[in-house]
């Protein structure tokens, strides 16, 4: 641990900040800030100038030759602002701080004083013990449930199972431990720190347990390559570090043929014991209810297994009104035509990401719809059960297609029914979970 002065412009706001998961840049951070809490930024900000700077360092941690903040993001934000009002969000919040800049006494600063660390798990176990009181928005502030959830899924620390461990066991009672050096833990638990990653390597901690969802010697001899990259040093924190950078590292063992595939999938037994062949891809997104009594938002408040890259800042957004803000039966036209938003630019995200050509940006949703389960199905995502659902679609007549959705936006004769609207989200779910972790 070390204390440095940093310029200003070597300082980036955290744009993976745990207070709203991974978004494209820094400026998509600091416009989050003001979208999600502005009257607390402005109380801060006027703070700052009256104290004439920062009582407490930024946390920071030197990445590609500027530091990025860990901890302090809201005060940096507020400090990079002060000294260049142009860089806020909209016009009012530029003249905000254009007034707070000529109040501040002497000379505006060009530096500010950082702890730096250089080992990112301190950094972690630091923020782990951090934010426990808001003191009107001018001290740290508490993370709520879904922040400490985006913790938990980009480091794997404070869960209730420790996947490290697990598979730890399990290599060593099938012999496959590396050899030679221990497996650093944290980076294991970062790297499957979330769903949509443990399901790529055959596992699931779905409901707090550890479970093999692909034959267990195929998942095993992935886990056991993994466990030697990272034992080795071939793979360091760098290579995991955030939702990129895990799917690049599980990307190259797939093109290796390290990874578990469709056809290593589990044969459950059958009503009689006979063996039932299953062709799809691990069963929906994880922790998918059963249906509640009563529900009251279009996505129920489970973790679906999303893991929520940069590029999806909209489609995070969107999925967050979707599942924690708009009541059912309150907002349904709302709800109606966010859904219809949520399918199309997750749709598009998987035909982006996965390079489909024969479809684009204009092509109609249907179109698009159906490119993209073709191609889940050719690569064992979904099976041919499944497919045939999203290919009926097509059909006009249907509750569950895609015409009903665009009549949500445009006519004015049919009116989105709550119970319409749970069973397009149950049929969909599948299929927008897995675009939206392609």
């Amino acid at each position: 641990m070390t204390y440095k002065s940093i310029s200003l412009d070597q300082l980036n706001v955290n744009r993976a900040n745990d207070r709203h998961g991974e978004l494209e840049n820094e400026t998509a951070a600091i416009a989050w800030l003001f979208a999600n809490h502005q009257a607390q930024m402005k109380k801060l900000a006027r703070d700052i100038v009256t104290s004439g700077g920062l009582y407490e360092p930024p946390l920071v941690y030197l990445d590609d030759n500027k530091y990025t903040v860990f901890d302090g993001n809201r005060r940096t934000t507020c400090l990079k602002l002060i000294v260049k009002p142009k860089r806020a969000p909209n016009a009012e919040l530029q003249t905000f701080f254009t007034d707070l800049q000529s109040q501040w006494q002497g000379a505006l600063p060009s530096q500010i004083v950082c702890r730096v660390e250089t080992d990112r798990d301190q950094i972690d176990e630091i923020l782990f013990r951090r934010h426990t009181g808001s003191q009107g928005g001018v001290g740290q502030s508490n993370w709520d449930g879904r922040m400490k959830t985006t913790f938990v899924n980009r480091t794997g620390k404070g869960g209730n199972l420790n996947i490290a461990d697990e598979i730890e066991e399990r290599l060593k009672q099938a012999g496959l431990l590396p050899k030679g050096r221990r497996i650093p833990r944290s980076n294991l638990n970062r790297l499957l720190s979330a769903e949509a990653f443990r399901n790529r390597v055959g596992i699931t901690a779905a409901k707090g347990k550890f479970q093999f969802i692909r034959k267990e010697e195929a998942s095993l001899n992935a886990l056991a390559r993994i466990a030697d990259d990272l034992a080795q040093r071939r793979k360091t924190l760098d290579d995991v570090w955030d939702v990129d950078r895990k799917s690049a590292y599980l990307d190259e063992l797939e093109s290796e043929g390290i990874l578990p595939t469709a056809e290593d999938a589990l044969q459950p037994t059958g009503k009689k014991g006979s063996k039932k062949t299953r062709t799809s891809a691990p069963p929906g997104p994880p922790g998918k209810p059963t249906k509640p009594q009563k529900r009251t938002t279009l996505i129920p408040q489970v973790d679906f297994g999303v893991a929520w890259a940069g590029r999806l800042q909209r489609q995070r957004a969107i999925w967050e009104e979707l599942q924690f803000k708009l009541d059912l039966y309150e907002h349904p036209n709302a709800i109606a035509v966010l859904c219809r938003v949520l399918l199309e630019l997750s749709v598009d995200n998987y035909i982006s990401q996965a390079k489909l050509t024969t479809v684009g940006e204009g092509d109609a949703l249907v179109k698009k719809l159906i490119a993209a389960s073709k191609n889940m199905h050719i690569h064992g995502k979904i099976d041919k059960r499944y497919l045939q659902i999203v290919r009926k679609s097509q059909n006009m007549d249907a509750i569950i297609s895609v015409d009903t959705l665009n009549k949500y936006v445009h006519s004015s004769n049919l009116a989105p029914a709550s119970d319409h609207l749970t069973t397009l989200w149950d049929t969909f779910a599948i299929l927008i979970v897995l675009c939206l972790n392609e």
